[in-house]
């Protein structure tokens, strides 16, 4: 079979070299150098291109090497590839630095519309015009390992290996009630005195949040009254006058229609963090998105501890 052949890989870009080299530099010595490699190489490799294609490339004469008349002709062509390899790389290497794309970033419903309101948007903008921000709202957690979102903005405990982060803020949460409930019932400056009281808290869909396991072991007999699928749920209970809630400081202070009882309560304290997995952590995007929220610390503190 000849080098015609259908099925026969006649060669790849890393062939072409020497080709190219010795072409260019009129020697085998000066192609090596050139390539970074040992003269050896480069008359073998070269010699085993011309095995592939069947016609010798070039020709030795006392002043050096010089192409044969089929080495002439494909000469342009191989440049040509040459010329595509190198503006792909370039590209490549473009690409690697730029940050543009959609980055959907995981976070507690409430903090949408605070991030929203603040200048954060607009400064990140600023500084890499071609990133966009999607929000993937819940207060459930979001699988990033399975590519639900890129990037969490999350409070809590991080126990999962597979994620790596960086600390941005403190999660703060105390106790409320609205103004109306207040008025008609001792407010209570602890979670004994509140014992007495009807409380608000989340359902059974999150049953391993924090201030439900809070709730469970400081007031195992409170009188819970209306349960919630989110915090936002909560938070309207509580502005509706029917009972105490815990809160994140964030949200409550925010409130002009809720009171502080009392807090932060040290046992709801977790550090806001924001997580992706390792893999992402090294795209650009997200590592911009990274050094833009670290940077951005300041901004970020009355977002989400108010």
């Amino acid at each position: 079979m000849g080098p015609q052949d259908c099925g026969v890989r006649m060669f790849d870009w890393d062939d072409l070299k020497p080709f190219l080299a010795v072409a260019r530099h009129g020697s085998t010595t000066a192609a090596a150098r050139a390539l970074g490699i040992d003269q050896s190489t480069v008359q073998r490799r070269l010699a085993e291109l011309e095995r592939r294609i069947g016609q010798p490339l070039v020709q030795r004469h006392p002043s050096g090497y010089r192409l044969t008349a089929y080495g002439e002709e494909l000469l342009p062509l191989a440049q040509g590839v040459e010329r595509q390899v190198a503006g792909l790389e370039e590209k490549i290497r473009l690409s690697a630095r730029e940050v543009n794309g959609l980055l959907r970033l995981t976070c507690p419903e409430p903090l949408v519309a605070r991030i929203t309101r603040s200048p954060l948007l607009d400064r990140l903008g600023a500084r890499h015009p071609g990133l966009r921000v999607e929000f993937v709202t819940t207060d459930h957690y979001v699988d990033l390992t399975q590519g639900e979102a890129d990037v969490a903005l999350r409070s809590g405990d991080t126990v999962d290996n597979k994620l790596v982060g960086r600390k941005v803020g403190e999660s703060l949460w105390a106790v409320y009630a609205g103004r109306g409930y207040v008025q008609k019932h001792c407010a209570p400056e602890s979670v004994q005195a509140a014992a007495g009281h009807d409380w608000i808290a989340l359902d059974a869909s999150m049953p391993n949040h924090r201030s439900t396991q809070w709730l469970r072991q400081a007031a195992p007999n409170a009188r819970i009254v209306v349960t919630s699928g989110s915090v936002l749920g909560m938070v309207h209970s509580a502005k509706a006058n029917v009972g105490l809630a815990a809160l994140p400081t964030a949200l409550g202070d925010a409130e002009p229609d809720l009171v502080r009882l009392f807090g932060p309560v040290p046992e709801l304290t977790r550090i806001w963090r924001i997580l992706t997995t390792r893999q992402l952590r090294r795209t650009p995007r997200v590592a911009s998105f990274f050094e833009f929220m670290v940077q951005e610390t300041a901004t970020l503190r009355p977002i989400l501890t108010g």
